[in-house]
C-alpha cells in the first residue's frame, strides 16, 4: 500500500498516531490479562506481571519497545491529543499495579505501610528502563535483571511474613 491510501483512511497524521497507540496498547493489555486470569492473590499477580514484563524484551508483539515511551519521548514538548492519549494508556498500566497492590494490602498479603502508587512507578520505570536498555544493546539481559530485581523486591519488601 502506499502512503496515500493509508492517509484516505484516517483524517490526519495525529489521528492514524492515536489509532496506532490504541492498537499497540491493546495488544499489550490483553498480554497482561490473560496473565492474571490463572492468579489466585497479589503477589502471584506480580509476579504474573513480571513473567509478561520479562518476555516483552524477547518477543515484543509491537516493534519498536514501549510504544507509551515513545510516543511520551516524541510528544514531551508539545501538548497534543496524542500526548494526551499516551498520558491515558500509562495512567492505565500505572494502575494496573496500583490495584494489585491495594487489594494484596486488604487482603493482608502485603505490609500495611506499602503506597500502591510507590510501588507502580518502581515497576513502570524498572520495566521501561529495561525495555530500552535490552532493546538498545539487543541483549534481553537487562530485562532479565530489572525483572529479577522487582521479583525480589516482592518477596522481600512487599509480603508479609506469615508466621508458621
Amino acid at each position: 500500500m502506499q502512503k496515500g491510501g493509508i492517509y484516505n483512511h484516517f483524517p490526519s497524521k495525529e489521528d492514524l498516531a492515536m489509532q496506532a497507540l490504541d492498537y499497540a496498547t491493546e495488544q499489550i493489555s490483553q498480554q497482561f490479562a490473560v496473565a492474571l486470569k490463572t492468579t489466585s492473590n497479589a503477589a502471584d499477580r506480580l509476579m504474573a506481571v513480571i513473567l509478561v514484563m520479562r518476555d516483552y524484551a524477547a518477543h515484543n508483539p509491537i516493534a519498536g519497545g514501549c510504544p507509551i515511551m515513545n510516543c511520551a519521548m516524541e510528544c514531551d514538548d508539545i501538548e497534543s491529543p496524542l500526548l494526551d492519549k499516551a498520558r491515558q494508556a500509562m495512567d492505565r498500566f500505572r494502575n494496573m499495579f496500583v490495584r494489585i497492590v491495594a487489594k494484596g494490602i486488604a487482603e493482608g498479603d502485603f505490609k500495611a505501610h506499602i503506597h500502591p502508587d510507590t510501588v507502580a512507578t518502581l515497576f513502570v520505570a524498572n520495566f521501561e528502563g529495561a525495555l530500552m536498555l535490552s532493546n538498545l544493546y539487543k541483549d534481553t539481559i537487562h530485562m532479565n535483571r530489572a525483572m529479577d530485581h522487582l521479583a525480589a523486591y516482592v518477596e522481600k519488601e512487599l509480603l508479609v511474613k506469615k508466621r508458621k
